[in-house]
C-alpha cells in the first residue's frame, strides 16, 4: 500500500523498539498502519541501538507475545543459539534482529514503513490529535489519521501535540514510593538538577579474537574508566555481554560507557544542541572501546556491524544490514518524557505483595476493573554517573538464580489522560521516574508496544476512542491474538507452551481474584518437569544434582560441577523438592560465558 493518501487510520511515529511491535500488532488487527522512524532501521534498543543481551521476562511463562515469539525467530536464526553472556540468558547479533523484524513488517499487507523522517507539526482540535506533518528523505508528508501511537523513546510526539507530561524526579512525597527521594533533598541536592533522568548510553559492539584474554590487564584503564574492571576482571567484563561469533555489546554500566552529560541537550529545541550530546556520546563510547582494546592487547577489537546511519531516499536496501560501523545506529534511552495518563504505574505498583517470590497487587481502573494488559518481572535498576541510588528490592531466587518478581503494566498508563486518540507503545508510558527503572526494558517494552497496537487496531474497527475500550476485552484479545498470544496476568506456575496456559489466563478476566499472591491458580496442578521447551542446541547431560534454592544447583559429572539453571517452572518446582544430591539426566543448553547448563526439562 503506498502512502499516497491523506489519511491512515493508524499512525505510529517513533524508532523504538515499541513502535515496531505497535505497528505490526495494529496491521494485524485490520487496520491500514503507517511506521514512520527517524532511522534507517526499525528495532530500537532491540536492535538499533544495540542492546541484544534483553534483560526481564526471561522465564518461560513471561516469554508470551510479541517478545515470546520474537525470541523463538532469534532461537531458529542464529546458529550459534543464544546462550553465550552472563548478564543475559539470550545474546544475538543486531543485524539478526533487524532481519526479524524486517521480514515481519513486509508479511503485512495493511502496513507502510517510511524510514529517515523527521516530525515537523502534529495538529490538535481540542481533545483530539488530528494530523501530523514529516519531512521524509523523499519530502514532506502529511497524513491525518484516527489513532497516533507514539512508539519513540524519548516521548517525541508530546510537546509538538501540547500534551501533559512529566519529566524528571518525583518527591516522595508525590505518591509515598518507598525509593524517591524527599521534597526537600530534591530541592537543595544539586545532583538531581544535573541528572533529571537515567544515564542512556551509546552501545558499541567489540570483536574477540584469539583463544584466550591475558590473565591480567596488559595496560591500566585511562580516566574516566578507571575502576571499570575492579569488580570483575578483564574477561568477565568483556563476557558480560557476549553474542554469537565472538561479538561483545559494549554496554558496562560500572565506570564504562553510560553517559550522563548535559542530557537536557536532547529535550531542547536546538537540534545543534542535539548533535553536540550524540558526538559526546559517541566519542565517549569509542574511547571506551580503545581502552579495553589496549587493556585487553587486542582480544577484543572494534566489530563493524552497523551500516552507514543516514537513511538514502527510496528506502532502505533489504540487504543492507551489516556494515563497518561498531556503533550502533542510535543511544540507547532509558528514560525521557513520560505521559500523564489514565493510570499511574508507580513503585508500589512494581514491588512483591508479601516479599519472596510474590506478584506485584494487580491494577484497578478509575471503574475498579482489573486493567493488566503486559506483565514485566524486571527488578528495577536505575544508571547515575558515580552514583547507586538504592531502590526497594524486588528480586527473588529462582530456578537457581536470581530473577525479578512480576508485576503488570495497567491499560491507562498507555492512554493519554488528555487526548482521547494518542497511545504510548515504549518507555513514555504514563510511569513514576523511580518506576521506570524496572519499565523500560525490551521484553515488556514489545508487549506494551503489541498492546498499544490492538488498542489503536480495536478502536478502529470499532469505532471507539481508545479509553472507552474495557480492558476485558484488551485481555481476551490478547490471550486471543492468533499470531502471538500475550498473557496479561502473572500466572507463575505455567510455560508459554503449556497446553493450560490458553484457559487459565481466561480465567483470570472474570475473576483475577483467583490467582493468588505467589502469581498460582491453586486449583491447578504444577508443570511436568519433563516437558520444557525443546531447542536447537540442546544436549543431555547426566551426573549427581545436588544444591538448594538458597545456594542454588549443581551437576556433578566427569568434568567437574557445572551450575544448572532453569527457566521453566516446571523444572523449578521439582529443584525445589530437591532435599539431597541424586543421580539425574538433564537436557538443556550449555553457556560457556555464565558458566551454567540452562536446562529445560528433566529426562525421565
Amino acid at each position: 500500500m503506498a502512502i499516497a493518501q491523506a489519511h491512515v487510520p493508524v499512525v505510529v511515529w517513533g524508532g523504538g523498539t515499541g513502535g515496531v511491535a505497535a505497528a505490526l500488532q495494529a496491521a494485524r488487527m485490520g487496520a491500514a498502519t503507517c511506521l514512520l522512524t527517524p532511522g534507517s532501521w526499525l528495532g530500537g534498543m532491540v536492535s538499533a541501538a544495540g542492546v541484544t543481551c534483553p534483560d526481564g521476562n526471561e522465564l518461560s511463562c513471561w516469554q508470551t507475545g510479541l517478545w515470546g515469539a520474537f525470541l523463538r525467530a532469534l532461537r531458529r536464526a542464529e546458529p550459534e543459539g543464544l546462550d553465550h553472556n552472563w548478564v543475559s540468558c539470550f545474546g544475538y547479533r543486531p543485524a539478526t534482529a533487524e532481519a526479524i523484524l524486517r521480514h515481519w513488517v513486509r508479511a503485512e499487507s495493511r502496513l507502510v514503513w517510511i524510514p529517515g523522517c523527521r516530525l515537523l507539526e502534529i495538529g490538535r482540535s481540542g481533545d483530539r490529535l488530528t494530523r501530523l506533518r514529516v519531512a521524509t528523505p523523499e519530502g514532506e508528508q502529511g497524513l491525518s489519521f484516527d489513532c497516533l501511537i507514539d512508539g519513540s523513546d524519548r516521548g517525541d510526539t508530546f510537546p509538538l501535540a501540547g500534551v501533559a507530561h512529566r519529566w524528571g524526579w518525583e518527591p516522595h512525597e508525590a505518591w509515598q514510593e518507598p525509593s524517591a527521594p524527599a521534597a526537600a533533598d530534591l530541592a537543595r541536592d544539586p545532583f538531581f538538577a544535573a541528572h533529571p533522568i537515567q544515564s542512556p548510553t551509546w552501545v558499541v559492539m567489540g570483536q574477540l579474537t584469539g583463544v584466550a584474554p591475558p590473565s591480567a590487564p596488559l595496560l591500566p584503564m585511562p580516566d574516566p574508566f578507571a575502576g571499570s574492571l575492579d569488580r570483575f576482571g578483564l574477561e568477565r567484563t568483556l563476557t558480560y555481554g557476549r553474542l554469537p561469533e565472538g561479538m561483545v555489546m559494549l554496554n558496562w554500566p560500572l565506570q564504562g560507557n553510560d553517559w550522563g552529560d548535559g542530557l537536557q541537550r536532547a529535550f531542547s529545541e536546538d537540534p545543534a544542541q542535539e548533535q553536540e550530546l550524540a558526538l559526546d556520546m559517541q566519542r565517549h563510547s569509542t574511547a571506551f572501546a580503545a581502552a579495553l582494546e589496549a587493556a585487553s592487547g587486542g582480544w577484543v577489537s572494534p566489530a563493524g556491524c552497523f551500516p552507514d546511519p543516514e537513511p538514502r531516499p527510496g528506502g532502505v536496501p533489504e540487504g543492507v544490514l551489516h556494515g563497518r560501523h561498531c556503533l550502533a545506529l542510535m543511544p540507547y534511552w532509558r528514560e525521557g518524557r513520560r505521559l500523564i495518563g489514565r493510570e499511574l504505574l508507580t513503585e508500589q505498583q512494581l514491588l512483591p505483595q508479601d516479599g519472596g517470590c510474590a506478584i506485584a497487587p494487580l491494577p484497578r481502573d478509575r471503574e475498579g476493573r482489573c486493567s493488566a494488559v503486559a506483565v514485566g518481572n524486571y527488578a528495577n535498576d536505575h544508571h547515575y554517573p558515580g552514583r547507586d541510588w538504592p531502590l526497594a528490592a524486588k528480586s527473588c531466587r529462582w530456578g537457581g538464580r536470581w530473577t525479578g518478581t512480576p508485576f503488570t503494566v495497567p491499560l491507562g498508563a498507555l492512554i493519554s489522560a488528555e487526548v482521547g486518540n494518542l497511545l504510548v507503545a515504549d518507555k513514555a508510558i504514563s510511569v513514576s521516574h523511580i518506576a521506570n527503572g524496572a519499565t523500560r526494558l525490551q521484553p515488556l517494552v514489545m508487549n506494551i508496544g503489541q498492546v498499544a497496537g490492538l488498542v489503536a487496531g480495536l478502536s478502529v474497527s470499532l469505532e471507539q476512542a481508545p479509553a472507552d475500550l474495557g480492558p476485558d476485552l484488551v485481555q481476551r484479545a490478547l490471550i486471543e491474538d492468533p499470531q502471538a498470544p500475550a498473557g496479561p496476568f502473572p500466572l507463575w506456575q505455567l510455560s508459554w507452551h503449556d497446553p493450560r496456559w490458553r484457559e487459565s489466563q481466561l480465567s483470570l478476566i472474570d475473576r483475577p481474584e483467583r490467582l493468588t499472591e505467589a502469581g498460582l491458580l491453586e486449583d491447578l496442578p504444577q508443570a511436568d518437569p519433563v516437558k520444557g521447551e525443546s531447542e536447537p542446541l540442546e544436549r543431555l547431560l547426566r551426573g549427581r544434582l545436588l544444591g538448594s534454592v538458597s545456594e542454588g544447583y549443581a551437576l556433578e559429572t566427569s568434568d567437574g560441577p557445572l551450575p544448572v539453571i532453569t527457566l521453566e517452572p516446571g523444572l523449578d518446582h521439582w529443584l525445589r523438592g530437591l532435599e539431597a544430591p541424586r543421580p539425574v539426566e538433564l537436557v538443556g543448553c550449555l553457556n560457556p560465558a555464565g558458566p551454567w547448563l540452562r536446562a529445560s526439562r528433566l529426562v525421565g
